[in-house]
């Protein structure tokens, strides 16, 4: 087993994950609720398998609201989930963590992906920013119970947070198509930012894995399929950031300063 592997096998995703998650309708393909208190057997065995849990869900606001209907799950769509124990664990490798090592976590979601973070750098090393505040105060709960210390911040993800800056790792839980400077601000020179590319280019989506330099520019390769909901910023308008991609197939790419 890899390092990553092992993490996701010794921490345990339940005590993550909400009494209500979401799954696919055997009659009509949509997403309709299951209650842990309903079918515990069926919850369980959706929360400790290798597929991504649904935990929050609205409605697609492209469909009329007359065709709405939450009893069937038409018109419903997922907004937040748990990853696959796959991805999570291959996330975890890339970003080759070390104990002592501080990193930052864009989208804290059930404050699983926290705690498999601090598992392996330690206690107090983990900043998490999380925009929904429903979500964070959820991830703040279950980090809390289960002895993790993370601090989980309300905001927008694409500010990062530069309180806790340097950080040594930033990784996105949500998929990009352009890469906020304000990840690579605060990472040391040297660090890494971890990213899901969203599949503008490529079907894939696969992860960018940029190593930031002294000249406050990253640049890296994309590495593997990830496929990620996109990130969505809380911010009225889009982060400032520059993204030059090389042509064709994904191979590498470098993100500096906006200019202007």
């Amino acid at each position: 087993m890899t390092p990553g592997e092992k993490t996701v096998a010794t921490v345990d995703r339940e005590p993550f994950i909400p009494t209500t998650i979401y799954v696919r309708s055997d009659d009509t393909g949509w997403l309709v609720p299951l209650h842990r208190g309903d079918d515990p057997d069926t919850w369980r065995s959706h929360v400790h398998s290798d597929q991504p849990v649904v935990t929050a869900t609205d409605y697609d606001p492209r469909l009329p609201e007359h065709l709405r209907d939450p009893t069937t799950g038409r018109g419903v769509m997922a907004t937040s989930s748990s990853s696959g124990p796959p991805i999570m664990a291959r996330m975890l490798d890339t970003l080759e963590l070390e104990p002592g090592m501080r990193v930052l976590e864009i989208g804290t979601g059930t404050g699983y992906n926290a705690a498999l973070l601090a598992h392996i750098v330690g206690d107090g090393l983990v900043t998490s920013v999380e925009s929904d505040p429903a979500l964070a105060g959820h991830a703040r709960a279950a980090l809390d119970t289960t002895g993790y210390q993370v601090s989980v911040i309300t905001g927008d993800g694409a500010a990062g947070h530069p309180d806790g800056a340097p950080y040594d790792r930033v990784v996105a839980t949500a998929a990009v198509h352009t890469v906020p400077y304000a990840w690579v601000a605060q990472t040391r020179p040297g660090g890494v930012v971890v990213v899901p590319w969203a599949p503008t280019f490529h079907p894939d989506g696969p992860l960018a894995v940029l190593t930031v330099g002294e000249d406050g520019t990253a640049q890296g390769r994309f590495v593997g399929p990830a496929h990620f909901s996109r990130y969505t910023s809380s911010a009225s308008t889009p982060p400032r950031s520059t993204s030059c991609m090389s042509g064709g197939t994904p191979r590498g790419s470098r993100t500096a300063p906006a200019s202007g």
